[in-house]
């Protein structure tokens, strides 16, 4: 299963922080003052009599869109225009823009395909970025949709839903394990985001939303297409990863899964498109894996990684960054996720390319507040310890490398405090820090 990256940076993070906060307040800060003014030129209409494409339209919807949009900052898409530049765009743009999304007629543009490293490693993950527009419009449908779907999400669905998080989704994983459910299926979907079948999705939205108009312009995003360089690539299949709609979509398909898992009374826990189904003994586990297995493929028509798929003791699983020891499923960080702290740690305290030191503060802070916000469940005394002494000879070491000369060494020694007749006692910083 992929773990998730506790400091998650992507060129656009709408996908995720807008799903998140898709109910919470948005700012009282106005748009600018040219997009505002554009916007609120139609009236507020009563939102009990709207269709839903009159809802996204809506003028205080949008701003609260663009709000979101905003803060998430992003890079440009395909036309090349930036945050900063939107809202002189947005206000030329806006009212044939409104009545194209009205008729049905509005055709998104293609996303910028950008591959980053998977958080585990295993090779790269494409993300579609798209206009800024058509983040601000995904964002806006975002908002009005997820109302509609989310209250009747499943209790054991975690991923990309507001006020929920990858660390409810693990404490429920200890509540299961200390009811006696020691096995587990450990189900890998390739390439979710990608293989998704647009009719088999389309079909299930079309279940609660009746507007015509949305529903094409829901199927238009997904066959927007991909410019990878200076190349067009259509999208016959998938949803790609990056824009505001995505997590969502990708929930109201799974939702079908999880309401099978229900009402077969599997004990289940999904955080987007990552799951465990829960089991006492192993062959009752053979016998879920094969199950969900059709299932997966046969209903939704979505491929299983053989490869990284298993039945497995939850004492041998990793979910979400964490492993679980024990009857009562105590939690413990991965070596694995161990390693990649290491890493990283060592990446920002290289002794070569002349780097200040305030400027590896700066990056090793807001990497430990992210690090240490996620995985603190799972850290000891100990390991906490032994990290805060490998972490300080590797600055000490920084240290020793700038000061370079021996007349610099003993001089800024003598300054922090050291005695002079031990300075040349302090070839220990020398030592390997890794």
């Amino acid at each position: 299963m992929n773990s998730v990256d506790p400091k998650h940076t992507e060129p656009t993070s709408d996908n995720h922080k807008g799903a998140k906060e898709a109910n919470g307040p948005c700012s009282s800060e106005s748009l600018t003052g040219r997009v505002d003014s554009a916007i609120m030129e139609k009236p507020a209409l009563d939102t009990v009599a709207m269709n839903l494409m009159e809802q996204i339209v809506d003028p205080a919807n949008l701003e609260c869109a663009w709000e979101r949009v905003k803060a998430n900052r992003g890079a440009p898409g395909p036309d090349g225009i930036t945050i900063d530049e939107f809202p002189d765009h947005f206000r030329d743009l806006w009212p044939n823009l409104r009545q194209q999304l009205l008729e049905g007629t509005y055709q998104p543009g293609p996303v910028r395909r950008k591959s980053i490293p998977k958080p585990n490693g295993g090779g790269t993950r494409d993300l579609g970025i798209p206009n800024v527009i058509d983040r601000v419009i995904q964002q806006a449908i975002l908002l009005v949709l997820t109302p509609i779907f989310d209250p009747s999400f499943s209790e054991s669905s975690f991923g990309f839903r507001p006020y929920r998080s990858a660390h409810e989704a693990i404490h429920l994983v200890q509540q299961h394990i200390r009811a006696g459910y020691r096995w587990c299926v450990n189900m890998d979907l390739s390439r979710f985001f990608d293989t998704v079948q647009h009719d088999v999705l389309m079909c299930r939205v079309a279940r609660k939303v009746r507007d015509k108009r949305l529903l094409r312009l829901i199927g238009n995003y997904l066959r927007a297409g991909v410019m990878v360089d200076t190349d067009f690539h259509p999208s016959n299949e998938g949803t790609m990863q990056g824009g505001p709609l995505s997590p969502l979509l990708a929930n109201i398909l799974l939702d079908d899964f999880d309401k099978e898992m229900e009402q077969r009374g599997h004990r289940f826990v999904r955080y987007a498109d990552d799951f465990l189904v829960f089991s006492k003994t192993e062959q009752s586990a053979t016998r879920v894996f094969r199950s969900v297995e059709r299932y997966l493929t046969r209903k939704l028509k979505l491929v299983v990684n053989h490869d990284k798929s298993s039945v497995c003791r939850t004492e041998d699983v990793e979910y979400l960054g964490y492993r679980f020891r024990g009857f009562g499923g105590r939690l413990e960080v991965s070596a694995k996720n161990l390693r990649k702290f290491k890493d990283r740690v060592k990446e920002i305290t290289r002794r070569t390319g002349g780097r200040s030191m305030s400027s590896r503060f700066i990056e090793l802070r807001r990497y430990f507040q992210g690090w240490i916000g996620y995985f603190h469940y799972g850290l000891r005394k100990t390991q906490l310890q032994y990290l805060d002494k490998w972490i300080r000879r590797r600055i000490r070491a920084c240290y020793w490398k700038q000061w370079y000369r021996v007349r610099t060494r003993v001089r800024m020694l003598l300054k922090l405090g050291v005695r002079r007749e031990q300075p040349s006692r302090t070839d220990a910083v020398e030592e390997d820090t890794g």
